[in-house]
Parts: C-alpha cells; structure tokens; sequence
C-alpha cells in the first residue's frame, strides 16, 4: 500500500528536516508540547515562497491557543484572518477544527472556515478536535458532510495504536458512504512510532499517517 506520511512540524528547521527526510507533506505548527498552535506567519511563508521553498506540500494548523475546542467571537475572527493569511501566501492546506458547548462539531463555523480555505483552493484537514468530541462517531459522520479533504485522528485515544479499532471504523464508515474512494481520507495520528506504523495500517487501512518523529520519514512501502 501506499502510505502517505505527514509529519507535524513545530518550526521552520523541523520541516526542512522532515522534507529533506522524505516526508510527503508536511503540518506546520507552533507548541506542539500543547498539541500544536497557529505558527508564526514568518514560518508560514519562509517555507511556501521564495527559493527555500519546501517542494512538498505544506498544511498549517489553524489554532489559536491550547485548550479545548470551543471558540468566542475574537479566536473565531483570528482564525479566520489566519485562514485568509495562509491563502494570501500560497499555503497548500489548513488544519482546521471546532466544537460546540455540548461535545459536538460546530459545523456553522466549521463550514464558514472551509468556504473560506476552499475560496483560495486551499485543502482542509479537520484536526484532533474530533477525538474530544462526546460521540465521535456522530463527530464523523458531520465531518464527514462538511467537505473536508482529510481527517486527523487517534480514534478518540490517546495514542492512534490504542484507537486502532475505531479508526478501522471510521475508514469503513467513509468506504461505505464513498464506495467510489472520493470521500475524505482518514490520517491516523498520536503515537505513530516506526515500529507500530505498519502494523497500524495493516489493522486499519489508513493510507496516510501522522507524527512528529523524524524516523517516521523512514517507512517506506516495503515496511508498510
């Protein structure tokens, strides 16, 4: 199988080193000791514009602080303002995501950050809000309408091996609605080491993983 690995960059250096590593894609973000925010918008175009350019694609994570994942009105015009931002400079994807007071995806707001990367012909990937969400299986299938291209997920655990087997259900969910392949990707993340990549795909049938190691860079079809 081909697997796609995208490893979450927390600087400029991280993601010339995963690139160069052989990553596919790289998720820029700031903090990853909280689970990642907003990068600066130097890092942003340091690696979008100009000769020094990434030549894999570059998504960034669209968070604008630590802490769960409901926004108020000042995070959500922030957001948005980053969103037109990573369009303005070239950006490739966002990394996007929200939840409502009572556990469940803030699909209003979701769709008006969409609209907006989709606007600029950016991808979107809906981000780890999903595994706080009360049910995640009812999380999936409103994700799963809203027009994402990928998403990020440990299957609600704390490590995506110990979520195996609900990730396994979630990419059977979006098999069964998508019999043709064109729905949404499920990207597997949390804990992806090289010893438990290929064994998580085998378990699951994800096709693209997510991490911050390095070494992740290493798998390689004949491992997966």
């Amino acid at each position: 199988m081909n697997v796609l690995v995208e490893i979450c960059a927390p600087s400029v250096e991280a993601a010339r080193l995963a690139a160069e590593r052989g990553a596919g894609r790289i998720e820029l973000c700031s903090r990853l000791e909280v689970g990642g925010v907003t990068p600066p918008h130097a890092d942003i175009l340091s690696l979008v514009q100009g000769v020094d350019a990434l030549k894999i694609p570059v998504n960034v994570l669209i968070r604008p602080r630590e802490g769960d994942f409901v926004y108020n009105a000042a995070e959500i015009d922030q957001m948005m303002d980053d969103i037109h931002y990573c369009g303005s400079a070239g950006v490739n994807g966002v990394v996007i995501g929200a939840l409502n007071r009572g556990g469940g995806v803030n699909k209003r707001l979701c769709r008006s950050m969409i609209a907006l990367a989709h606007s600029y012909g950016m991808s979107v990937t809906f981000h780890r809000a999903i595994d706080s969400a009360r049910n995640i299986d009812k999380a999936l299938d409103a994700v799963l309408h809203l027009g994402v291209d990928r998403i990020l997920t440990s299957g609600g655990a704390a490590s995506a091996w110990e979520g195996r087997e609900v990730i396994k259900r979630m990419v059977q969910r979006v098999a069964a609605l998508y019999p043709e392949g064109a729905g949404p990707k499920i990207l597997a993340g949390a804990g992806i080491t090289f010893a438990n990549a290929a064994p998580l795909v085998s378990v699951t049938g994800v096709s693209e993983i997510h991490g911050s190691r390095i070494e992740l860079c290493s798998c390689t079809l004949r491992d997966i």
